[in-house]
């Protein structure tokens, strides 16, 4: 995923030479056809179908989906493809993830390793991809995708079945499930703070190059200082989860995450941004890697509809930051990080209004 994602645009409008208007219609049909795809996965995860199986037809779904980006070039067919087959092979992280709780049988350091595992993924595969573009460009980028997506099908099948869980365990999670309507104001939450974090990292670019006078090197010095601290800070805060409060920790990671969307309102040089990563890189690591978590203790009967309910949150709220990143560039690109505090603002005062409703139910 860290090949593709961070090129479909550039690909739209360098290769394809689509129009403003194709390529906003295009950013918006794929997601809402992976918040469904990744839905109805989820469902059918839970249910009797085993979850290897799952990953294994997400895997099959991106290969045959990347494969055809490798060697189509009609906007039609490229946007068909988007919203059929590379939608299913979104259902892949949190059906990993869905995975890492079922094999660990509860909260455990399974899901936060894997997370870690998918910030060193964004580290290292955009500068690849990137080299792959130049190199062999964009059939050579495509098709290497869809050869690591064959890759992943094959590895799925080769996962154990994890264990079968016990009545009592079942009970005693049933037991301990969310009040009614906890997982949708948790999900409202959610998606402000997400939608945060991606208007943040979308617009620093712009924010660096426009308002502080610095250059791309710099924007990308910043977001990789960000995502190396995040590598750290994954594992320990995952730590955490474990012997504190999760519910606490991510209300943590919203209180910061207004401190650093406040500093970067009023920050006039480069040497500032690249402070505040440390801030950033935190908020991620509660936000982005305790809130996997998170949400899969609020219904832990149901691991692969929780994952996909965090991972449509995400999927949304970058629609929404793309709509404000639009927006702010009329303003000034100051303003992405005015939107994004006020996004953080809704955010914890959702999360402390679902403090009351999240405590366990013994009806």
């Amino acid at each position: 995923m860290a090949f593709a994602l961070p090129f479909g645009s550039l690909f739209l409008t360098q290769e394809i030479k689509v129009s403003p208007f194709q390529l906003g219609f295009f950013l918006i049909a794929s997601p809402i056809a992976s918040v469904v795809a990744s839905t109805v996965m989820g469902r059918l995860s839970d249910g009797r179908v085993q979850r290897r199986y799952m990953l294994a037809a997400g895997g099959v779904a991106g290969a045959i989906g990347y494969g055809l980006f490798a060697v189509l070039r009609d906007y039609w067919f490229l946007l068909g493809t988007s919203v059929v087959f590379i939608a299913i092979t979104s259902s892949l992280l949190p059906q990993l993830f869905a995975y890492g709780r079922q094999v660990s049988r509860g909260p455990s350091m399974v899901v936060s390793v894997l997370r870690t595992l998918l910030s060193v993924a964004w580290v290292a595969g955009p500068p690849v991809a990137a080299l792959l573009v130049a190199k062999t460009g964009w059939i050579g980028l495509f098709a290497s995708t869809a050869v690591l997506q064959l890759g992943v099908a094959v590895l799925a099948l080769t996962l154990p079945v994890p264990p079968a869980q016990a009545e009592d365990e079942a009970e005693e999670e049933e037991a301990a499930g969310p009040a009614r309507g906890g997982m949708t104001v948790v999900s409202a939450a959610f998606l402000f703070l997400q939608g945060a974090v991606a208007l943040s990292v979308s617009g620093l670019p712009l924010f660096v190059t426009t308002e502080l006078g610095g250059t791309a090197g710099d924007a990308g010095l910043a977001m990789g200082l960000c995502a190396a601290l995040e590598i750290p800070m994954m594992l320990w805060f995952g730590s955490l989860a474990n012997r504190m409060s999760q519910h606490r920790l991510v209300l943590i990671g919203a209180a910061i995450s207004l401190s650093y969307h406040g500093l970067m309102v009023f920050t006039e040089s480069i040497w500032q941004v690249m402070a505040a990563q440390l801030l950033h890189a935190t908020v991620i690591s509660l936000i982005m890697g305790v809130g996997i978590t998170y949400f899969q203790s609020l219904d832990p009967g149901r691991p692969g509809h929780a994952t996909t309910m965090f991972s449509n949150t995400q999927i949304v709220g970058s629609m929404v930051a793309g709509a404000l990143l639009g927006v702010s560039q009329g303003l000034g690109f100051r303003w992405v990080y005015g939107f994004s505090l006020a996004m953080c603002v809704c955010g914890l005062a959702l999360l402390l209004a679902a403090g009351r409703l999240t405590a366990p139910s013994r009806r």
